[in-house]
């Protein structure tokens, strides 16, 4: 048998109607990246990066795990390095990702963005380096030229809610021809655990909406402003990051005595923050399905692992790791506590263990219905499962266990503004796994079905889900 060349037109593509599904439909759908980390004010700003090093290395965590699994010293990761110095050693660790999606990542973006077929290596890194940042000098290569060149039509990045969204604005004037708005993330408001933090963060939002906050009845009306403020700005998504879903009963009078509490500086015990982390995920649901947005749980993050590491460089730097909280029975009496009085907004939940993917795909089967397609999703492969073996197996699970017609498809949830081949990637995954079901029976060839089914989950169910008004 012949040796596939590596990353060819028809890469990860083994039967000819995967081929053609790719080729015919999912390589030319649009992107609607409903959730990314992109920086607003490099959007507002059209950015330039200096070099291929900011581009690519500049807080990617994903990089800066591979190259500490490699031996590299952190100072050629987070440290003073030259640029490309930094660079040298990820083109150093690049051959020794072989099987992890870094090295498919890596290649996909020096050929889609830079048309560079080399493999990264020690041996190439000058040239692809005086390569790409030639090309990254030149005007086409700042954001909106990437953007552009990705055929992203929505990019709905992830914002606190004191920040001013003034960025947005800027780009919603610029007429870029992408859809640019704010989501709605809260964590903060929850994060009782840590009271100085949380303090400031409280009183910053006090300065924002002219309330002293001195009790939780003036906290939830300044949130409520804030949601107001995202809603008017073109906000439809909000987003929460958790370790687990939280449901513990609890009372409001004792939602407001633990309020006080933690304002005046005391930290909660473990029962009290449970119950105040319940009764904010609730309030901020109940919000989201006032105003008809689509509400996103990211479950199972074990974060910043290394008190050393999170000392010296913070948190986000590439220490954490999956949990494995109980989520089941929790996450059940959350969404339920809304269905009661119909109070359940449009949800995409998203798990961090592959442990849980039958569990989230079941579990969203309990909420269905209102009159709309898929209003409970099972969102894609996250984080650590954003890789070919996690996404076949999420998608493999809502198959068996939901309708993977209805799916809303693929989102970059990255910093960066080349990850966009994580859109390809998982479309070519899901061409690869329908063609291997046609040929072998358990599908029928019907390539108008088969196409309509593409295209709908690389783009149309999210259009549709979202409601966003495209250009």
């Amino acid at each position: 048998m012949a040796i596939k060349p590596f990353l060819d037109e028809d890469f990860l593509l083994d039967t000819e109607t995967g081929r053609a599904l790719w080729h015919e439909h999912a390589k030319l759908m649009p992107i609607h990246d409903y959730h990314c980390h992109l920086p607003p004010e490099q959007i507002a700003q059209n950015k330039a990066f200096a070099d291929l090093a900011e581009l690519w290395l500049g807080g990617d965590h994903y990089k800066w795990r591979a190259m500490r699994t490699n031996g590299v010293p952190e100072r050629f990761i987070t440290g003073d390095a030259s640029p490309f110095e930094k660079f040298s050693k990820w083109a150093e660790t690049g051959p020794q990702t072989l099987r992890n999606p870094l090295y498919h990542w890596t290649h996909l973006e020096l050929r889609r963005y830079f048309g560079i077929e080399k493999l990264l290596s020690p041996a190439t890194a000058r040239e692809i380096w005086e390569e790409a940042n030639a090309k990254l000098a030149t005007p086409e290569f700042r954001v909106h030229g990437l953007i552009r060149r990705s055929n992203v039509k929505v990019i709905c990045t992830t914002d606190d809610p004191i920040d001013s969204l003034e960025h947005h604005r800027a780009v919603a004037k610029l007429g870029l021809g992408t859809v640019v708005l704010p989501s709605f993330r809260p964590d903060k408001g929850m994060a009782i655990e840590a009271p100085q933090a949380w303090n400031a963060w409280v009183d910053r939002l006090g300065a924002l909406t002219g309330d002293s906050l001195k009790d939780f009845d003036a906290f939830l009306a300044a949130i409520q402003k804030r949601h107001d403020f995202f809603g008017e700005n073109g906000c439809r998504v909000s987003d929460r990051g958790l370790e687990t879903a939280y449901a513990e009963d609890f009372s409001l009078s004792e939602i407001r005595k633990i309020f006080k509490k933690v304002r005046s500086g005391k930290a909660p015990d473990g029962q009290e923050l449970l119950k105040f982390r319940s009764a904010m995920l609730l309030e901020f649901a109940r919000m989201d399905h006032a105003k008809g947005w689509v509400m996103q749980i990211h479950i199972g993050a074990q974060r910043n692992n290394s008190t050393r590491m999170k000392a010296a460089l913070g948190p986000d730097t590439g220490f954490d790791s999956i949990g494995d909280a109980a989520v089941a029975a929790p996450l059940a009496k959350f969404l339920d506590r809304l269905d009661q009085d119909d109070r359940l907004p449009k949800t995409i939940l998203y798990n961090l263990n592959p442990r849980d993917n039958e569990v989230f795909a079941t579990m969203i089967g309990n909420f269905q219905g209102g009159g709309v397609p898929g209003k409970i999703q099972f969102g894609s492969g996250w984080w650590f499962l954003d890789q070919k073996d996690g996404m076949e197996r999420q998608m493999n699970a809502l198959s068996s266990l939901g309708l993977l017609s209805r799916f809303v498809g693929m989102l970059t949830d990255s910093r960066s503004f080349v990850s966009y081949p994580r859109h390809e990637y998982f479309r070519r995954i899901l061409c690869m796994l329908l063609g291997r079901d046609v040929e072998h029976g358990e599908i029928p060839a019907d390539m108008e079905l088969l196409g309509t089914m593409v295209r709908n989950i690389s783009f149309n169910n999210a259009k549709d889900y979202f409601g966003i008004p495209i250009p």
